[in-house]
């Protein structure tokens, strides 16, 4: 018997260990087979088993499994792998991918991540998606692409700045916009000019070389940028090489642009009718003496006739002043780019000539760019490689939409005013009511030239399938020369009679460093753990010297050394530095689990020397209920995945010695040199600080031909940077202190479908959201802003705040007012009132929209494509600030819309349109008469596309050759008077001077035709 138990014994043995030295630990590394980059979150299955497991943030994996056993590597938008173990410990694996790749791996931060283990709210925007959209900077091509994200171009002309508001405005003071990391280096993205019309630094960036942007939301996908995220991070991503043989494609393309709008203006025949009008009720009020017509007042009408005192009567003239602002304007792109390389290494070349008018007199924009990208894999554990990018741009600059010289102001100009004087066989200019800007057209210049050098090195070691290093180095090298010559005939407009010129040259050197380690691994099967951590150091340096010159012999010398007076030159200099530690971790159990933390220690050169260093932690958590198993009986159920994050960001956006006690050097008396206290100190300014909870819920449908993802969040923002007024006793007015709080609230939908497939096919794309800005604590404080923004506790930012227009007295013609004063007994005195000065300002308005959006359809079917984006916003108000000259019923004599026609003539008349007269102020005081609603909806952008079979591209040598025309802003949709409700007046605009109009122009509507060719 013991014997027998001792051969039972001695087989079971034998079977457990035949079992155990059929199962071996399996390693590798999952990658594209595109590109060689790793793959995150594969999944990686024993066939016919429940085991399995996930690749790390690093794409490898670690799996136990038999050598009869069969491995399958599968991920969404891929192509499946099965591999027979075999005799193998080690397999590496690359899957094929497809268009659809991008869309399933997101860019984090300092790593990458699959989509469907997200925890935190990323937006996703691939190159292929702006790639030759005809604009100068690729935010113009993002609009309406992402949820919560609204990007407002501040006017239609080239080169100037752009606004982007990720989930609202988390600011009253400090900045609002987003950090841009392109390739891992923080961007110089605010205007570096001295014009009051910011220009964009962005727009030195060639968007076709964009692979992927990342839009980071929410405070779990922002936190690993800390103080810098509450803005938001768009993370830009360029192109690599691919594996395989070298592929060039080569692209050009053509195309002109117009006005999306022009406005009504009156002819001479109605603008005398009009004026003469005005003038006549003007004296029956007592307003002008009864002489007016015949005095010397009345030259002003002798002069537009150019010395025929009877020719305005007889519309000797009749200029369309409007049509004088815009020029015809064309553009040419050409691109070429090279990529290819082996195993070890890849490279990715590219060049880019971009030639394109404004739509508005001498305004153009000019780039010169070109990019190396190389990959290089030095051993099996050591990676090399360089980012570089070179551009050159030229931007014909346009003063600020507050400027007589600006050309949109010449429609003030009324139209009996010739263009040539015929006295002089020239140029109206003396015998214009305002300057003329067409005098600046033909007689000055203003030329922005950046030159801009980004780029960085890297080197990753691979220490172990679980642990890699890298470093980077990278730079960003901005120089912006502004030159600037007005000739003797704009003496009107500059007050130097022999012309004056001017010139700067700014210089920004942004270093940064980045050096973290990377790990992950997986244990019993079940539990995959993935983590960074590391440290960044950046130092930017800016320095600024500007001269201006006067009385120059001719227009024939333009540059300062020939400037007979030197009349003012000064230089600045300013830097800032940042030292940040950072750690993220991700875990998941069972595949279907996932949580995720990360944190940020950031140090700033700009805050108190008590709270110089801060502390930006996040959490998030996500649950894929798809996966269980009492889902698995619903096979309409692709995905369904429940998230929810919470964590705290900040803001350091402010000027770099804010906080610092500052002295100013001073001539002193009698020229003597001296210095003078400028700025009080406050050693303890911190950071502003950034709450945001987040919830959403991400579905799929049919094999993922339905989804989308509803999110939900909350955004508190404490600790606001404001200067605060300090007792005059300490010398100083104010002092910049952490006071206040402001909050936004919103909702986010995206969903996508693919609507038909097959031969025939049809996706449609719609992202919706709508945010709620509410300022909760100013410390009583009111901030003005704009014409009549302001700041306020209790309203969203930007709230317009003046006097409530009532219509026009049907009795006289007096435009009226609401009162708008509390009774006694608390209630509101809705009477009105012809006297401005009655009546009590009030909120009238509010220029955050409520609902932003965009919707895109892309039909196919045998090479012809069809794609097209409508784009959009509800809710905003504008206010148009050039109203109470443009539409003032005669007050002045600037021209005026046809609208005005409509005026009060007798009693009885109901018009909104008050009685005209000329110098009467009636109805011309700022109010809400000249605020409008902002919606509209727009045909951003639309592309009908060709691409030649293969059968036939390949008989000519051609891998591909695609012809194509797009449209941008084809199509605009509003009840807008203006000229544009996509409108922001550039000298204005900011974080409280929001939705105000004032002269600036509308966006260009551009057509162009391309072709595509790769070989």
């Amino acid at each position: 018997m013991k014997k027998i138990s001792l051969l039972l014994l001695l087989c079971v043995l034998f079977s457990v260990s035949a079992v155990l030295a059929q199962d071996v630990s399996i390693t590798g590394q999952v990658t594209s087979a595109e590109d060689g980059t790793s793959l995150p979150g594969v999944s990686v299955q024993v066939k016919g088993s429940t085991r399995g497991t996930q690749t790390d943030a690093s794409g490898n994996y670690q799996i136990n499994a038999g050598s009869n056993a069969i491995l399958v590597f599968s991920f969404v938008g891929l192509g499946a792998q099965e591999i027979r173990v075999g005799n193998q410990s080690i397999i590496n694996v690359a899957l094929t991918s497809d268009d659809r790749t991008l869309s399933e791996v997101v860019v984090t931060g300092y790593g990458t991540q699959s989509k469907r283990n997200l925890t935190g709210n990323i937006a996703k925007i691939s190159g292929a998606e702006i790639e030759n959209v005809p604009v100068t900077t690729f935010e113009q091509a993002l609009q309406g692409r992402a949820a919560g994200v609204q990007i407002t171009s501040l006017n239609g002309k080239l080169g100037q700045g752009m606004q982007m508001r990720i989930r609202g405005s988390s600011s009253v003071t400090a900045s609002n916009e987003p950090l841009y990391v392109l390739d891992g280096i923080p961007l110089t993205s605010s205007d570096q000019g001295t014009s009051t019309a910011p220009q964009n630094p962005l727009a030195d960036i060639n968007f076709n070389d964009i692979e992927s942007i990342d839009i980071l939301k929410d405070a779990s996908a922002a936190a690993i940028y800390g103080s810098r995220a509450s803005n938001g991070v768009v993370l830009i991503t360029t192109k690599k090489g691919k594996t395989g043989k070298t592929k060039f494609n080569a692209s050009y393309q053509m195309g002109s642009s117009t006005p999306t709008r022009l406005r009504d203006w009156l002819n001479t025949e109605q603008y005398v009718e009009l004026f003469s009008e005005a003038v006549n009720n003007s004296i029956a009020l007592g307003n002008l003496p009864a002489n007016y017509l015949t005095g010397s007042t009345y030259s002003r009408f002798t002069r537009y006739a150019a010395g025929d005192e009877e020719g305005w009567r007889n519309s000797k003239f009749d200029t369309d002043w409007q049509s004088e602002a815009f020029q015809k304007a064309p553009m040419g792109q050409f691109d070429l780019s090279a990529s290819g390389g082996d195993a070890r290494t890849r490279f990715f070349v590219s060049g880019q000539y971009l030639d394109q008018k404004g739509i508005l007199i001498s305004n153009t924009f000019k780039r010169l760019s070109g990019r190396v990208n190389l990959d290089h894999k030095a051993t099996e554990k050591l990676s090399l490689g360089v980012n570089v990018n070179l551009a050159r741009t030229e931007n014909g600059r346009l003063s600020n939409d507050n400027a007589f010289s600006t050309p949109l102001q010449i429609v003030a100009l009324p139209p009996m005013t010739p263009v040539i004087d015929p006295r002089t066989d020239q140029l109206s200019g003396n015998y214009t009511l305002y300057y003329n800007p067409l005098l600046n057209r033909d007689f000055s210049s203003n030329l922005s030239t950046s030159y801009r050098t980004i780029g960085n090195v890297y080197a990753e070691y691979k220490f172990a399938n679980w642990l890699k290093f890298r470093s980077e180095w990278g730079t960003d090298l901005y120089n912006l020369n502004e030159d600037q010559y007005f000739g003797k005939e704009t003496s009107r407009n500059t007050g130097a009679p022999n012309g004056q010129g001017f010139s700067s040259w700014a210089q920004i050197t942004n270093y940064t460093t980045n050096n973290f380690f990377t790990m992950g691994t997986t244990l019993a099967e079940v539990h995959d753990i993935d983590a960074t951590v590391g440290m960044t150091f950046q130092k930017s340096d800016a320095t600024l010297n500007q001269v201006t010159g006067q009385e120059f012999p001719s227009n024939s010398y333009t540059k300062i050394i020939s400037a007979a007076r030197i009349t003012a030159g000064s230089s600045s200099a300013t830097n800032f530095s940042f030292l940040s530690y950072f750690a993220r971790a991700n875990y998941r159990f069972a595949n279907k689990y996932l949580f995720s933390v990360s944190g940020r220690v950031d140090g700033s050169s700009r805050f108190g020397e008590n709270n110089r260093y801060g502390f930006f932690p996040a959490a998030s958590a996500g649950w894929l209920i798809s996966d269980e198993n009492f889902m698995k009986d619903i096979p309409s159920l692709s995905l369904l995945k429940l998230r929810a994050s919470y964590g705290l960001t900040g803001n350091a956006e402010i000027g770099n010695f804010d906080s610092y006690g500052l002295y100013r050097g001073d001539a002193g008396y009698a020229g003597v040199p001296g210095q003078r206290p400028e700025q009080i100190e406050n050693p303890d300014l911190r950071w502003e600080q950034t709450t945001q909870t987040d919830a959403g819920l991400e579905f799929g449908f049919f094999g993922g031909r339905i989804s989308g993802e509803v999110d939900y969040y909350v955004k508190t923002t404490r600790d606001l940077l404001l200067n605060v007024n300090v007792p005059g006793t300490s010398g100083f007015r104010t002092q910049l202190r952490n006071v206040g709080n402001l909050e936004n609230k919103g909702w986010e939908f995206v969903l996508n479908t693919e609507n038909v497939t097959g031969a025939f096919t049809w996706n449609t794309t719609l992202n919706l959201a709508a945010n709620r800005n509410k300022i909760l604590n100013l410390d009583g404080q009111v901030i003005e802003g704009g014409f009549i923004n302001r700041a306020v506790e209790g309203q969203p930012i930007g709230s317009f705040f003046s006097i409530e227009y009532a219509g026009v007295d049907p009795q006289n013609g007096d435009a009226l007012y609401y009162v708008n004063e509390e009774r006694p007994d608390g209630s509101l005195d809705r009477s009105t009132t012809n006297d401005p000065n009655v009546a009590q300002r009030t909120v009238i308005g509010n220029p955050n929209p409520t609902l932003i959006g965009g919707i895109s359809n892309n039909f196919a079917y045998k090479g012809l494509e069809l794609n097209f984006l409508f784009q959009g916003q509800y809710g905003n108000d504008i206010y148009n600030g050039g109203g109470k000259f443009q539409s003032a019923n005669g007050d002045f004599f600037d021209n005026q819309t046809t609208d005005q026609l409509n005026r009060w003539r007798q009693p009885g008349d109901v018009t909104n349109v008050p009685q005209a007269r000329l110098f009467g102020a009636n109805g011309t005081a700022e109010s809400s008469r000249y605020l409008q609603r902002g919606d509209y909806l727009r045909l951003k952008t639309a592309t009908l596309s060709y691409t030649l079979p293969n059968t036939i591209s390949s008989k000519i040598k051609m891998d591909r050759v695609r012809l194509y025309v797009t449209g941008q802003n084809l199509l605009t949709f509003t009840k807008y008077t203006g000229w544009d409700p996509e409108v922001n007046a550039d000298y204005l605009a900011g974080n409280i001077g929001l939705g105000n109009d004032f002269y600036s122009a509308p966006q260009a509507k551009t057509i162009i035709v391309g072709i595509n060719l790769g070989f």
